[in-house]
């Protein structure tokens, strides 16, 4: 089997792995290198640089080939599917000639467990340890450590890697043992443990001697499977709320189950993936890192999953009235991040606005407030909007309508990048 017919394989066996983040990076040019991940650089999934910038990453498997039988897995050794394998070298090879074409801007490496976890990751390491020594390849690096591997080839995963992710994938140990019994959850959660202490330690160093080597330094992610299991969004909040406390990790992805194989205790084929509850997963964890809302605030054990209707945030004003309508020109920031149609940046600019005179209702739309949805939720100088009238019930409808617009579209299949064309 060629390189091009691996490569066919083994980007279509990645797309279900969750991707699409900052990368957090910040390798500036370094001379006699090549690659960086600062904002000069433009940057096949995406990933975002602290400027906004969208940046191309290479997003592959080192194989398919996997000893465990995860049931809701595409690549569990039970499925009949093709197999592939890349080399280190060959990986480092293709990662380093894509970006000299200007195809990508980094790597994005994840992989089955071939053999051992052990294995898996020393092929891992020895791949990017090819990019980072031999081709002197300075870009952004996201890894999946294996779960289950020695503590000390995550270490060394992690001075070759911008960002580690090790992904819990099923959101209750219940469902790990029905599903995946070949993980358990202290596989899982010991390397999350080893790389949140280890950035903190790297921390320390980092600031005693400039030049100590750099440890995951974009820090850590993992990634929850939304609808494979009767888990609760109630339970996924939970689970990432700790998980941002405990471990303080970067980010929590949420992967609609997408039915690619037909089991007894998975959803039928014939199921559409939960879209929708992807979506409004994403707005909560939204809040918990960005707006102060902690996971029983949003939810709670007699209401547990989102209403689909309407954005979390606003299914919160809705259900605290009494916390309504709030005073613009005299609020303070955590109050106003409260709001629906009322975000950090346009919080942050309400603060600064008022400090010249008096904010009027007409002056808020200006500031980047969405009026649509905060208009029933505030005052300016005391006055709401001109003719605004509105009960609970209409309110609800109208909040209703303005989100039908922005709800996601049915998914598009993904095209690949790579054509014989391209070699």
């Amino acid at each position: 089997m060629d390189v091009l017919e691996k490569l066919s394989i083994l980007t279509d066996a990645a797309k279900y792995d969750a991707a699409c983040t900052s990368s957090g990076g910040n390798r500036s040019f370094q001379k006699g290198h090549i690659g960086n991940t600062s904002s000069s650089v433009a940057g096949c999934c995406h990933s975002f640089s602290a400027d906004g910038r969208c940046v191309t990453l290479l997003k592959v498997l080192m194989t398919n080939r996997c000893v465990y039988d995860c049931k809701y897995c595409v690549n569990r050794r039970s499925n009949d599917t093709r197999r592939a394998a890349f080399t280190p070298e060959e990986l480092a090879d293709l990662t380093i000639n894509f970006y000299r074409r200007n195809y990508i801007e980094g790597l994005f490496l994840s992989s089955g467990v071939y053999r051992s976890p052990d294995y898996t990751m020393e092929l891992m390491i020895r791949a990017l340890r090819l990019l980072r020594e031999q081709y002197r390849f300075n870009g952004y690096i996201h890894a999946k450590a294996i779960p289950g591997a020695a503590p000390e080839l995550v270490e060394q995963l992690g001075l070759l890697a911008d960002r580690l992710s090790v992904n819990i994938e099923l959101p209750s140990e219940q469902g790990l043992k029905l599903l995946a019994p070949d993980k358990t959850k202290r596989a899982i959660l010991s390397p999350m443990r080893q790389i949140q202490a280890r950035n903190i330690q790297n921390k320390e160093e980092l600031a005693k001697y400039r030049h100590a080597p750099k440890f995951a330094p974009a820090g850590q992610s993992t990634q929850l499977i939304v609808g494979a299991t009767a888990d609760s969004d109630f339970h996924i909040l939970r689970l990432s709320q700790g998980l941002y406390d405990r471990y303080r990790l970067k980010r929590v992805f949420y992967s609609a189950y997408v039915p690619v194989v037909e089991h007894a205790l998975l959803p039928s084929k014939d199921v559409k993936p939960p879209l929708l509850r992807e979506h409004r997963l994403y707005q909560a964890d939204w809040l918990l890192r960005f707006y102060g809302f902690r996971a029983e605030e949003l939810l709670d054990e007699h209401h547990r999953d989102f209403d689909p209707r309407v954005d979390p945030k606003c299914s919160w004003a809705l259900a605290h009235p009494g916390f309504f309508p709030v005073e613009v020109n005299t609020a303070d920031y955590e109050t106003l991040l409260r709001i629906p149609g009322v975000g950090v940046t346009s919080a942050k600019r309400i603060l600064v606005a008022r400090r010249t005179g008096p904010l009027h209702i007409e002056n808020l739309r200006r500031l980047g407030v969405v009026m649509k949805r905060a208009q029933y939720f505030l005052t300016a100088s005391g006055r709401m909007a001109d003719g605004l009238r509105f009960t609970q019930d209409t309110l609800l409808r109208n909040l209703i309508m303005a989100e039908r617009p922005l709800l996601p579209q049915p998914e598009v299949e993904q095209l690949s990048l790579f054509t014989p064309a391209a070699f």
